[in-house]
């Protein structure tokens, strides 16, 4: 990885390319600016989801039953064309003898949307770690973005929403688990319902 000073210079490079003058005034701390941002808009290269789903709870009464947390916000660039991409996830899944926080949940969301990436993937990486983490009897994740490359370039279809399911083990096997779960964020006619 490179270091500040040189990532920076970078910037500068690109600034240029697109007929820009980086030595005014407005410009001068925008390389650092950038990669400042950029550190974090793709922290998730140094986090890994275990952290978030290695402490869990067996104490739950025996809670077997469906796991939601819905609308959790996505914020993600394009690993096509490093323009964000933004939305809701839903994730659910059916405990199997223990739960986790459901913060975690949330944590695992950021720890794949703050990378370069593509909806499909970010979908399935979410999914999987949840899977392979907390062995649940199910896992469903569900994303619902608007990508800026569609929107304001390209195509230009701004208000267009793609929509990017995972489902594991029950939500696969079991359409009253599907059906529960669609109906529960407001999506009973999609994904196989």
């Amino acid at each position: 990885m490179s270091d500040q000073r040189t990532a920076e210079e970078h910037v500068r490079g690109l600034l240029e390319h697109i007929g820009e003058d980086p030595t005014r005034e407005g410009l001068l701390e925008t390389p650092a600016r950038v990669v400042r941002a950029m550190a974090e808009h793709f922290s998730g290269y140094g986090q890994d989801p275990a952290n978030y789903l290695s402490t869990t709870f067996s104490d739950v009464e025996g809670y077997d039953e469906l796991v939601l947390v819905s609308d959790v916000e996505v914020f993600s660039h394009c690993e096509h064309h490093m323009v964000p991409f933004v939305g809701k996830a839903h994730v659910a899944y059916i405990p199997n003898g223990r739960v986790v926080g459901l913060s975690k949940l949330a944590r695992v969301v950021d720890v794949f949307a703050r990378r370069l990436q593509v909806q499909e993937k970010l979908t399935a990486q979410i999914s999987r770690a949840i899977a392979t983490h907390l062995e649940p009897q199910g896992v469903a994740v569900i994303l619902q973005c608007q990508h800026f490359c569609m929107c304001y370039r390209g195509v230009r279809k701004p208000g267009s929403w793609t929509t990017t399911s995972k489902l594991h083990g029950v939500f696969l096997e079991d359409p009253a688990a599907r059906s529960e779960l669609l109906t529960l964020i407001g999506m009973p006619k999609a994904i196989g319902a």
